[in-house]
This record gives structure tokens, C-alpha cells and sequence, in this order.
């Protein structure tokens, strides 16, 4: 039965628009568009985001979360978006104020979409050896490429691991990778933060989902190598961190914890000193992730703040066996551990689904029976 309601007067209703308000359980955003008012629904069907906190563009009202568009008066997007709309309610206006009527006139239409592939992985076939996953951070200009010490100890570590490990591996140079920086969807709201990211999901040209894909579904180590720029990780290094926000998440939102039983370790070199600092900052980001570590989980190498002769810095590391050593035997710390966590993985799974609602209060729990 359809039902008309009362919003207010002309001038209140118009001096609130856009709004929000709840109805017989239908959540509507109110709109002034062409000289009329309008009414769709508030919940954007991607993944929830309000409405009526979006811009209008023409007829179309943009969500705030991921940026999907609807046309306030068809509740449909533009040209080419498909057939997915918004339900659309009817508004009078009357001499004593502004209805809106419930049920909506036309339903909301969602169309189902193909999910995305990293929703859905390939799982890894059993007796497949360890997988190990190098990430380089460096960043260099193809046209003028030079010798990266951070790089040269991943690749030998790498070729370690196969060698003597018999481990698949896979290395993924950040500067390779097309991909935008993070758009602080969880700045707008903490759901707006998804899983795929939404960049990813929206975007195909976008090249981090290798990155999404290795981390999170292939890899069982995963080793980060990063040179110390001004006392810090590289650039490239913090643009892929901002973009794992939606990883980690996952934990705070709906106690999703995406990454369990894989471990890392690092990679850090650099003309400047600052490395427990570098070494901290990521032993912070990667646990928060959901990596454990092996002891003795990074190496490094600097000759200090004041040594500015970086040829000599690039000598010394090209000659040295020391550190080659040391990225072997990084590899080898690795390996072994993640070979205790596979063995016991079944005894460690509980344990750890309680270290992350432990670590993340907020994070929406289920029930202690809907667990065994």
C-alpha cells in the first residue's frame, strides 16, 4: 500500500537538500535538481555508500565512496554504466509542504556482475613447492638505468631460494607497475575501503592487482627489498603500502584477516644510516597485515650518513660476499620457518583467527560457538 509522507515545508526541505531520511524502512536521499525535487534511494548498490553525500553532475549524483553515478531522476547511471539503478520514489509538492511517497515508483535494479579474480583464486595444489615472492621498491627511469643494491641482494636471494630451496619464486619491480596512489577511500568512511581494492576492481588498467595477488593468494614468503631514501623506505614502497590499506582492513571491518601463515622478511640498503628505523616501520606495516617473521628477519647494509660516495657504497656491495651470504641465509631463515608454520598450520589456525579480534576490539566479531 502506498503511503505519502510529510518532509516538510517547501523552504525547509529546501534548505536541507541533499538529505538523508528513513521512510517505512527505505533509506532515501532528497534531491533539488531542474527546478523540482527528487528522491532515489540513498544506498549506492556497489557497496552501500550514501548518496545523498555526493555531488550532482548534471541529473547524475556521483557516491562519495568509489564514485559510481545515478541519475536522480530515472535512478539509472549514464550512457553506458548498464542496467543497474537506484529505486526511485515519487515527490509532490504541495501548498502545505513536500511528500514523498513509499513503496518506490520504479525498484532498485542490480545486475549481476562478474566477480572479481581476486575474489577468487586459484588455490595452490598440494606438494607444490614454497612459493617465494620478491618485491623490489626501487624506482629508476628505464632510460637510464643504474645498479640498485637492494635489488642485486633480492635477485641473488631469489635465485638462492630456487636453487637450493626448490621454491617457485616470482620478483615484481614496483617501478614496473602502472598503478595509482591510494584515493583515502577509508578517510570517507571504513566500509568505503574494500576488498578488492576499489581501485583495482574499477579500474583494469590499474597494475597493483599483482601485487593484491601474490601477497594475498600465492605467495607463502614474501621478501621486500627497499634502499633508505632520506632516512626512509623508498617512495615506491609507501605508494604500495597506502594501497594495502584495504588488506588490512578487512581485519578492522569484519574480522577478515586476508593473510595468515605466510612470512617476510626485508632487504635494506642505503648511503644513509636510519635502518632499525626503516627495519621498525616495516616490521610495524607487515604484522599489521598478517606476516610473522623469522629471527633475524631483515639484513642491511650502509656505510652512514656522511658517506656520499655512492659509487664506493655500489662497490662495496657488488664485492661483497658477506652480504650475498647474508641474503641466502635470509632466504633460508625464511623458508624454514614458514616449513614449521605449514607443518602445524592446523594447530595455529585458531590461535591466530583470536590474535585478530584480539589485536582489532572494534572489528565486528562472530560468536565463540559459530567459530568451532
Amino acid at each position: 500500500m502506498a503511503t505519502w509522507h510529510r518532509l516538510g515545508t517547501t523552504e525547509e526541505v529546501r534548505a536541507r537538500v541533499p538529505f538523508a531520511v528513513k521512510l517505512d524502512r527505505h533509506q532515501i536521499a532528497v534531491f533539488h535538481y531542474g527546478g523540482e525535487f527528487r528522491a532515489i534511494s540513498n544506498t549506492c548498490n556497489h557497496k552501500g555508500g550514501p548518496l545523498s553525500q555526493g555531488r550532482l553532475r548534471d541529473e547524475y549524483v556521483m557516491c562519495p565512496w568509489h564514485a559510481w553515478e545515478y541519475s536522480v531522476i530515472t535512478g539509472k547511471g549514464p550512457p553506458g554504466y548498464g542496467e543497474d539503478a537506484a529505486a526511485v520514489y515519487a515527490v509532490e509538492e504541495r501548498p502545505d509542504g513536500v511528500y514523498v511517497q513509499t513503496p518506490p515508483v520504479t525498484p532498485r535494479r542490480v545486475i549481476k556482475h562478474d566477480p572479481h579474480p581476486l575474489l577468487h583464486p586459484e588455490p595452490k595444489p598440494a606438494g607444490a613447492p614454497v612459493r617465494v615472492l620478491g618485491i623490489a621498491t626501487t624506482a629508476m627511469d628505464e632510460g637510464n638505468p643504474r645498479f640498485s643494491t637492494s635489488d642485486a641482494l633480492l635477485e641473488h636471494g631469489l635465485e638462492h631460494a630456487r636453487s637450493a630451496r626448490a621454491a617457485d619464486t616470482r620478483l615484481i619491480r614496483l617501478r614496473d607497475l602502472a598503478f595509482r596512489p591510494c584515493e583515502g577511500n577509508y578517510s570517507k568512511a571504513s566500509h568505503a575501503c574494500t576488498w578488492p581494492c576499489a581501485i583495482t576492481e574499477r579500474d583494469p588498467d590499474d597494475q597493483l592487482t599483482v601485487v593484491y595477488e601474490g601477497l594475498v593468494h600465492w605467495a607463502d614468503v614474501v621478501l621486500i627489498a627497499t634502499p633508505i631514501r632520506w632516512g626512509q623506505a623508498a617512495s615506491l614502497y609507501f605508494r604500495m603500502a597506502e594501497r594495502l590499506n584495504c588488506v588490512q582492513n578487512q581485519i578492522t571491518i569484519s574480522n577478515r584477516v586476508l593473510i595468515t601463515n605466510k612470512v617476510a622478511g626485508f632487504i635494506i640498503t642505503g648511503g644513509q644510516d636510519n635502518i632499525q628505523s626503516v627495519a621498525g616501520s616495516m616490521f610495524t606495516f607487515w604484522s599489521e597485515l598478517g606476516f610473522v617473521f623469522p629471527p633475524f628477519a631483515f639484513i642491511a647494509h650502509s656505510r652512514g650518513w656522511d658517506a656520499e660516495d655512492m659509487e664506493r657504497n655500489v662497490r662495496q656491495v657488488q664485492a661483497s660476499d658477506a652480504l650475498r651470504l647474508a641474503a641466502r641465509e635470509l632466504v633460508d631463515r625464511a623458508v624454514d620457518f614458514w616449513t614449521i608454520i605449514d607443518h602445524h598450520r592446523g594447530e595455529l589456525a585458531r590461535p591466530m583467527e583470536r590474535a585478530g579480534r584480539k589485536a582489532n576490539p572494534l572489528a565486528r566479531t562472530a560468536p565463540e560457538e559459530a567459530l568451532t
